[in-house]
């Protein structure tokens, strides 16, 4: 019985938490077992390291596991010290459980479990009157135990129900206590990546299973005498280990500086004080106050009240400042993600902030997520421990070492059984035989495989292209589907005013093509104030379609300075955020803007609300997508044309908006109205036209990787048709092809679920017999929640995703991937960051030259990097391939050199393995890998299998012509009438030198040259060997010096 007087014991084990529930533990798929050290184990297990000298110990270090089920025993995860993960790929984790000591009843403070819960908690932990808090750290991430759930959770799930309502109570501050628990619960807002010292960085590089076999093979050949042999390969690695603990302290060290961020920021407390603390020290809730002058955000936080305009380029690539208005209220669950806007990422700069009317000219924030839970420390998390792979190449080449393993204890059991037949000594017949291992399994082939990739990183890096994820690029070379952005990926990023046109019930104008033409009024004041653009400097900030908007009505923008009540007494009293003013030659009023409700891709719309000179007036203006804003305004206010209208100028490849307006009551509090009453009942004004040209390299590109059998998809969060328009354009859908419009709806109080395909318009749309898919972002959705099943047979066809929200982006490209797809996608890095980070290959087109946003980023400003990241990822693939056959080659090669001169009583003399190794292997797998990419892309793609027919086929081949060439070069040799017999009274290094090991030292020199020149493979995706001017000289010389 426990102590709640219940029968049951708390799990042992935690089960695999549904999938939606990825708070629950690191990995949404990942089984968590309970261990508790056991005295007299862990004793024993000591006693037993002391006895196999150390060796038990390094078993215990490459494998944890192991020693967790040796030294403890199963227990309920509620009382484990010690646990025990493993993920969905069957890799395991070992992670202790630590404990901290709490003031009874603090959990109330978070007021998330009830009295009983509470109490409930304390009675299982409580140790003379203290309460222990029981947490663990995976990848950076706290996870603390939870009675009530009975298991362990990311501490922020504490914080993840909180609505924007319950952030804006927190404007008042955290009392003391609470902010003591909040720190001992959360701990320290510090996202600290450590640099490891030489020492401990040593140990654990020389306890890595390659330098232990490469020590093992040193003591085996200085064993045996061959001391330039074993000195070499000893100062080889020395060096290698030397520069590898270089690199990985100053990565470490550089990573440590990036990350690391601490600054003094000042708070507000519950007594209404405010007080400057250390960034260290802040905790979810805490209301920061953010100076005029700008702060670097050491935090995630949501502003609560005032403006801020922020740089986001160190997360997203993008350098165009974004403003940030306040949160509004309401009982909606807040996010970091779809609540943007309203968000302050930690690591981006507010560069300036202006404080609300009542809050002096501080802008206020609420901490909302601290260290590795914040948007940075998420991006550090991933650059630390980066998501596996899971390439195939990779997998095949562990798989080859092993079968590579079986050959050498065939081959050790040959010597074995041949030195017994010559009655050799102990010594002899051990060492013989453990050197065929050596032999066999080439201590080489990890850095050769990697080799391809480094020059691969080289060249992308001299054209712009760069890299944060070497791994990534051998992966590019079997991308098989790439998504792009439209919007500044495939079109230029600047907007030009095509024209506007005003509508009414009914019907619409004229077009106009420059609106300052427009007589004053509801449109032309809309076009003038329903932005976010702000001036910092007195220069205009923002989104280029808005300033292109702003520019055409000829209006100016200027902003309050000083206390920031500059223009409040001459628009009655209310707060002013900006003032747009008229050309002179207009006969109208300035108007000032009180209130922004910033665009957001999920709700496709912004709006402002503005005041007349004096306050006599108040009016909302609205602006996003057609649809959306038809859809919020009157009825009887929409023209009966608008959909044939906007269709018809879509089609034309023109990026539409709508406008709409409506009046507010001048009493209404404008400082606390909420969207929802912003955006409702409006009266529709018109629509804007902007023409975004295709960038001149996209249809070249596009039409470069059809021919490639690489297929194409965009994603753009535009209308359909002007996102089909586009598509045209720049070659993804021929003109003689068919566009299919898929059409899904979800289940409401008045209809049930439906799915339709239908043809685009006659005219538009040829009947050609290829068809193409086309759907938007509403119909996904429908689409993954209802008709499931169908969901892999539209993603097949589609090549048009339209108003598709990040979300959204990021999902589309997992289900892809889901296909067996290799996933490529190219995007600006603003609103597709998630869907960047979760392709197989993300390509950031960025004027940075490394972006956390994805593996890639690109300074070339346009999609002619793709092919040439693929181009090179095919030809490091292929390189990968050639030098792992060549290495396999070399090792299989001396193999049958050893077994036969063993035979013969024996064997290559220490300076002969010397050169073999040193010398001319390394030397041919360095140029072997400096072959460049081919200039064209092929229409197929390079295996990525290592045991597939040609493969295993080739090696055999060669293998069986390398042991003909071997054993005929003896027979040969034998034969002549010159030829002197071995001495088989002495060993083998008094019989040095003799004609059979010279045979066999010339003749597999050439087989050396032979493989190296056969198996560097050109055509199709890697330049011909003789352009590989490196490469011809090194074979020549070899070639020569052999003859």
């Amino acid at each position: 019985m426990n102590r709640r007087g219940s029968q049951g014991e708390p799990p042992s084990e935690l089960p695999t938490p549904c999938a939606h529930t990825p708070m629950l533990c690191p990995d949404s798929h990942m089984n968590v077992k309970g261990y508790k050290w056991v005295r007299w184990r862990v004793w024993l297990c000591r006693v037993l390291v002391i006895l196999t000298g150390g060796l038990l110990a390094l078993v215990f270090y490459w494998s944890p596991w192991l020693r967790i089920i040796t030294r403890c025993s199963p227990c309920p995860l509620a009382l484990a010290d010690v646990l025990l993960m493993r993920d969905s790929r069957g890799k395991q984790h070992v992670v202790n459980v630590l404990t901290e000591e709490m003031e009874e009843g603090s959990w109330e403070m978070l007021g998330e479990l009830d009295d009983h819960e509470s109490r409930d908690t304390v009675q299982l932990y409580q140790e003379d009157q203290k309460m222990l808090l029981r947490y663990y750290l995976f990848d950076g991430l706290r996870y603390v135990w939870m009675d009530r759930k009975g298991l362990f959770v990311r501490v922020s799930i504490l914080n993840e129900d909180w609505t924007c309502k319950d952030l804006h109570s927190f404007h008042k501050g955290l009392n003391p206590h609470e902010q003591i628990f909040r720190r001992q619960v959360y701990g320290s807002n510090l996202i600290d990546v450590p640099v490891k010292s030489y020492i401990q960085l040593l140990f654990e590089e020389v306890l890595n299973p390659f330098y232990i076999f490469q020590l093992f093979s040193i003591a085996l050949w200085l064993s045996d005498n061959y001391y330039y042999y074993a000195v070499c390969i000893l100062v080889i690695s020395l060096i290698s280990i030397g520069v590898s603990l270089y690199e990985i302290r100053k990565q470490s060290f550089t990573l440590h500086k990036m990350a690391r961020l601490v600054v003094d920021v000042k708070i507000r407390k519950s007594s209404g004080e405010e007080q400057i603390v250390s960034s260290v020290d802040l905790v979810p809730g805490d209301c920061v106050l953010i100076p005029a002058e700008g702060l670097l955000l050491p935090c995630d936080a949501a502003l609560l009240s005032g403006e801020c305009l922020v740089n986001e380029s160190m997360l997203t690539g993008e350098s165009v400042p974004v403003l940030k208005t306040p949160l509004p209220v309401g009982d909606q669950r807040y996010n970091s993600e779809t609540d943007r806007r309203y968000t302050l990422f930690c690591g981006t700069q507010v560069i300036q902030g202006k404080g609300a009317a009542s809050e002096g000219n501080s802008a206020e924030a609420v901490v909302t997520s601290t260290g590795f839970f914040t948007a940075k420390g998420s991006l550090v998390s991933s650059i630390l421990y980066p998501r596996d792979s899971d390439f195939r190449f990779n997998r095949d080449a562990t798989k080859f070492l092993f079968f590579l393993g079986i050959i050498a204890c065939l081959g050790t059991i040959y010597s074995i059984l041949l030195f017994i037949k010559y009655n050799a000594s102990l010594k002899d017949i051990i060492v013989r035989s453990l050197d065929i291992v050596t032999i066999v399994v080439p201590p080489a082939l990890p850095a050769a495989i990697t080799t391809a990739t480094i020059y691969a990183q080289h060249r992308l890096k001299k054209m712009d292209v760069f890299c944060i994820s070497p791994p990534r690029i051998n992966i590019s070379g079997k991308v098989s589907v790439f998504c792009f952005d439209k919007t500044g990926t495939l079109t230029e990023d600047g907007l030009d005013v095509w024209g506007v046109i005003e509508g009414s019930r009914a019907g619409f104008s004229e077009v106009v093509s420059d609106p300052s033409l427009l007589q004053p009024g509801p449109m032309l004041s809309a076009l003038a104030c329903c932005h976010t653009v702000t001036l910092l400097h007195g220069n205009p900030l923002g989104d280029p379609l808005e300033l292109k908007m702003v520019e055409s009505t000829g209006w100016t923008l200027e902003e309050p300075h000083g206390n920031g009540h500059t223009f409040d007494s001459e628009f009655g009293g209310h707060h002013v955020l900006a003032v747009m003013k008229p050309p002179t030659q207009l006969d109208t009023t300035a108007v000032g803007i009180v209130r922004r409700f910033p665009f957001s891709s999920a709700l496709q719309r912004m709006s402002v609300v503005t005041v007349t000179s004096g306050g006599t007036s108040v009016v909302a203006f609205l602006k996003g997508s057609a649809e959306m804003v038809a859809s919020l305004c009157k009825e009887e206010t929409v023209p009966t044309q608008f959909t044939t209208t906007l269709s018809n100028f879509s089609k034309d490849g023109l990026r539409v908006l709508a406008l709409g307006y409506k009046v507010i009551d001048v009493n209404v509090n404008l400082s606390t109205i909420q969207r929802a009453d912003v955006e409702k009942d409006m009266h529709f004004l018109g629509l804007l036209m902007m023409k975004n040209l295709v960038k001149s390299e996209s249809k070249t590109v596009i039409n470069m990787l059809k021919l490639a059998n690489l297929r194409t998809i965009m994603i753009t969060g535009d209308n359909i048709l002007t996102a089909v328009n586009v598509a045209k354009n720049c070659g993804m859908i021929e003109s003689d092809e068919r566009v299919i419009f898929v059409k899904a709806s979800p289940h409401t109080a008045q209809s049930q679920p439906s799915l339709r395909f239908s043809l685009g318009a006659r005219g538009l749309y040829q009947s050609g017999y290829n068809y193409h898919l086309a759907i938007n972002g509403k119909s996904f959705a429908a689409l993954c929640d209802y008709f499931p099943e169908y969901l892999p047979k539209v993603l097949m066809r589609t090549t048009v995703f339209a108003r598709m929200d990040p979300d959204q982006k990021t999902q589309l490209v997992k289900e892809l991937r889901k296909l067996k797809y290799r996933v490529g996608m190219c995007g600006d890095g603003a609103n597709d960051c998630g869907a960047l980070r979760a392709a197989d290959v993300g390509i950031s087109l960025s004027e940075a030259e490394a972006s956390v946003a994805s593996p890639f980023t690109s300074k070339i400003q346009n999609i002619s990097c793709v092919p040439l990241l693929i181009r090179e990822g095919r030809c490091s693939l292929v390189t990968s391939f050639s030098l792992f056959r060549y290495v396999a080659l070399y090792s299989i090669i001396q193999f049958c050199s050893v077994l036969i001169l063993y035979t013969m009583k024996t064997n290559l003399a220490d300076l002969q393995f010397l050169y073999f190794d040193l010398i001319l292997v390394t030397s041919l797998a360095i140029v072997m890998g400096k072959g460049g990419p081919s200039d064209n892309l092929h229409a197929t793609r390079p295996p990525a299998s290592l045991w597939s027919l040609p493969v295993l086929g080739s090696l055999l081949i060669h293998t069986s012509l390398v042991i003909l060439g071997q054993a005929g070069a003896i027979l040969f040799t034998l034969a002549q009438d010159w030829y002197v017999p071995l001495n088989n009274t002495k060993p083998g290094e008094n019989n040095w030198p003799n004609i059979e090991d010279t045979s066999l030292f010339a003749v597999s020199g050439f087989q050396y040259i032979f493989m190296a020149i056969v198996v560097t493979k050109g055509y199709p995706h890697k330049k011909p060997l003789y352009c590989n001017g490196d490469s011809c000289k090194v074979f020549f010389f070899y070639f020569k010096m052999f003859l």
